[in-house]
């Protein structure tokens, strides 16, 4: 039987996934409404949530350096490879996609708010940097959607191979 993950590295595990996908939803939601009030509002809150989520997920990395990763026997050198290289690339992108957007929002002449607590923010009004930051944020956010596609492929796949992969990162006894 494989080596389970602490409870510490399974609840921020599932935190962060709950919390991120609740982003992507919310992200994808918000950019269908007109500009007004509503669509203003809707922003606040996905910049405060996605503060959070980068706040979090330097706690995440900062717990996965002083605590290493139980090895998956179950698994070949190969796909422990690409298990590996996945992973490597969700931590990228769960830094990369919130500090674009944060990036993106030093350049409005909104104010930057953490849950209703006014940021110093870091630059000024510049409708190209803007431009050029929220693109890449969706655009690197969509690249995440389909890592963790990608990665839920891989949970579902485990499950069906009944190989004890998946209880490795669920809470409970097993």
């Amino acid at each position: 039987m494989n080596a389970r993950y602490s409870r510490t590295a399974m609840g921020l595990h599932w935190l962060m996934a709950v919390l991120v996908i609740g982003l992507i939803g919310w992200g994808l939601w918000m950019s269908d409404l007109p500009k007004g009030p509503e669509r203003g509002w809707a922003i606040g809150i996905h910049k405060s949530f996605g503060m959070l989520a980068l706040m979090l997920v330097f706690i995440r990395l900062g717990w996965r350096l002083g605590h290493r990763p139980p090895p998956n026997r179950m698994l070949t050198a190969i796909e422990t490879r690409l298990a590996n290289a996945a992973h490597h690339l969700l931590y990228v992108l769960l830094v990369v996609v919130p500090g674009m957007g944060l990036t993106s929002v030093n350049f409005t002449k909104y104010p930057l708010k953490f849950f209703g607590i006014e940021v110093p923010k870091a630059g000024w009004p510049d409708e190209a940097l803007n431009t050029l930051f929220s693109t890449t944020h969706k655009f690197l956010a969509w690249t995440l959607i389909a890592l963790i596609v990608l990665h839920v492929a891989a949970a579902i796949r485990h499950t069906i191979r009944r190989d004890g992969t998946m209880q490795r990162m669920l809470p409970g006894k097993h």
